[in-house]
C-alpha cells in the first residue's frame, strides 16, 4: 500500500548522494508548518541516522567547536523553502503588515517548539541505555540544524513581510539569510558584501557560534523521561520569539518605514 511504502522508505537508508538528502530531510521538516508527531519524530530520526557518520568523522571536538554544524546549515540552506510576499499572504488569509510579521513568528515558534519536544520525547525513549552515548550527538546535531534551518526560513520570511527582497541564486540567498541569522541582525541590501554566496571570516566566527549556542539549547532535550522535552521546547520557543524580535527592529530601522500595507499606489 502507498502509506505503508513511504513509512518503509522513512526508515529505510537513502540511496542517494548524503547531501541531496539532508537537504530534502531539512526542507520537509521546516515546509510543513502542521506535521504530525509521529511524521516530524520518523524525519528527525531518519536526519539524525544521515549524521549519524557524519559526527563519526567530525568527531566529538569537531562537533564541539561548531564550524562543522555552521557548514551543515550552509550546505542546507539553499533547500528551506521560503515564500515570497504574495505567497505568505495568500496562505495566511490575507494578512498584511505586523499581523503577517507576527503570524509568520508563531508559525516558527511553534515548529522549533515541536522539534524540541520530538528530540527530548527521542531522548526519553532512549534515555540510559548504552547506544546512547553513540546516537546522542548525531540526535543533538539534527536537532540544532532543524531548529536553526527554520528560524533562517522565519527571517527570509520576516524580509519579505518588510519589503526587502534578496536577489540571487539559492545559494546567495541562502548563505545571506543564514549570515543574518548568525548575527541576529537584518540584511542591509545598501551594505556592502551583505549579499554574497560566500561567508567572510567575521561571518563564519559568529555563525560558529551562534550554532554552539543553538547546540547548548538542544542538550536540555537530553533530560530523563520527558523532562527533557519540555526543556527543550520550552527553550526553543523562548530563544525563536527573541531572535523574530531583534530582526524586527532591525528591518523596521533598515527600512526606514512600516511594513507595505494594502491599497493602491501613491502616484509618481
Amino acid at each position: 500500500m502507498p502509506g505503508e511504502i513511504e513509512r518503509q522508505e522513512d526508515r529505510e537508508p537513502s540511496r542517494r548522494n548524503g547531501s541531496a538528502e539532508l537537504g530534502e530531510l531539512v526542507g520537509r521538516l521546516t515546509a510543513e508548518e502542521n506535521m504530525d508527531r509521529e511524521t516530524r519524530g520518523r524525519l528527525l530520526g531518519r536526519l539524525a541516522a544521515l549524521l549519524g557518520q557524519k559526527t563519526r568523522r567530525a568527531g566529538a571536538a569537531g562537533v564541539a567547536r561548531g564550524r562543522w554544524l555552521g557548514d551543515l546549515l550552509v550546505e542546507a540552506a539553499p533547500h528551506i523553502p521560503i515564500r515570497d510576499l504574495e505567497t505568505l499572504q495568500a496562505h495566511h488569509h490575507g494578512l498584511m503588515g505586523e499581523e503577517l510579521a507576527d503570524k509568520i513568528v508563531k508559525v516558527a515558534g511553534n515548529s522549533t517548539t515541536a522539534v524540541g519536544a520530538a528530540g527530548g520525547a527521542l531522548a526519553a525513549v532512549q534515555f540510559a541505555a548504552p547506544p546512547l552515548l553513540l546516537t546522542a550527538p548525531a540526535q543533538l546535531a539534527a536537532e540544532t540544524l532543524v531548529v536553526a534551518a527554520i528560524e533562517v526560513k522565519m527571517i527570509a520570511e520576516l524580509h519579505e513581510v518588510y519589503g526587502i527582497t534578496v536577489q540571487g541564486t539559492g545559494t546567495a540567498r541562502g548563505a545571506a539569510f543564514v549570515t543574518s541569522w548568525a548575527r541576529q541582525r537584518g540584511i542591509n541590501p545598501l551594505e556592502a558584501g551583505s549579499l554574497t554566496s560566500a561567508l567572510g571570516t567575521a561571518a563564519k566566527s559568529a555563525l560558529r557560534k551562534r550554532m554552539l549556542r543553538t547546540f547548548g539549547r538542544s542538550l536540555g532535550t537530553m533530560g530523563p523521561f520527558l523532562t527533557g522535552a519540555a526543556a527543550g521546547a520550552a527553550l526553543n520557543r523562548s530563544a525563536t520569539k527573541a531572535l523574530a524580535a531583534k530582526i524586527r527592529h532591525d528591518l523596521r530601522q533598515n527600512l526606514g518605514t512600516p511594513p507595505p500595507l494594502p491599497g493602491p499606489r501613491p502616484p509618481r
